[in-house]
């Protein structure tokens, strides 16, 4: 019987984010959205890590960054299951799941051609609610059109 190592070893980070738990499908989708694919910070990410309460899961750590609300609402929209971790000196301080805020503002596109947000200096503004499929929808608070998770569009 062998006795090798079966984990992954990656690098611990002495400041910054692990954002843990996000649906293997959405790893490279939250690092377009916060913009990772251009920072000059360190890195990593893994996906179809295995994990026991998803089956598989991705994972990014990003050194000397901390998260803004609005940011937090991004990753909560395309990974609802994702947890942000926040790292100082090694140590971790603060472990919370995401949470879908009840609106969503200035941070998605109202997929609706003719709303006034596509065509003034209007902020967008969003009602979260859930079909009768339980599938999270946005509505409009301009036009009232209703966009699902899927057709979100970032600003």
């Amino acid at each position: 019987m062998s006795n090798k190592r079966k984990e992954l070893i990656v690098s611990a980070i002495e400041n910054g984010t692990v954002i843990d738990h996000i649906p293997a499908e959405s790893v490279f989708q939250v690092i377009r959205i916060l913009g990772l694919d251009k920072t000059d910070k360190q890195v990593y990410f893994g996906i179809n890590l295995e994990s026991k309460k998803f089956g598989t899961k991705g994972i990014i750590k990003i050194s000397e960054k901390y998260f803004e609300n609005v940011e937090v609402n991004k990753i909560a929209l395309v990974a609802p299951s994702a947890t942000m971790i926040e790292i100082r000196d090694f140590e971790v301080v603060s472990k919370n799941n995401v949470k879908i805020p009840e609106t969503i503002e200035k941070i998605v596109k109202c997929f609706n051609p003719n709303c006034i947000t596509n065509h003034e200096q209007v902020e967008t503004k969003f009602r979260v609610f859930y079909d009768e499929n339980n599938d999270l929808k946005l509505a409009c608070r301009y036009c009232e059109k209703n966009t699902s998770r899927a057709n979100v569009v970032f600003l």
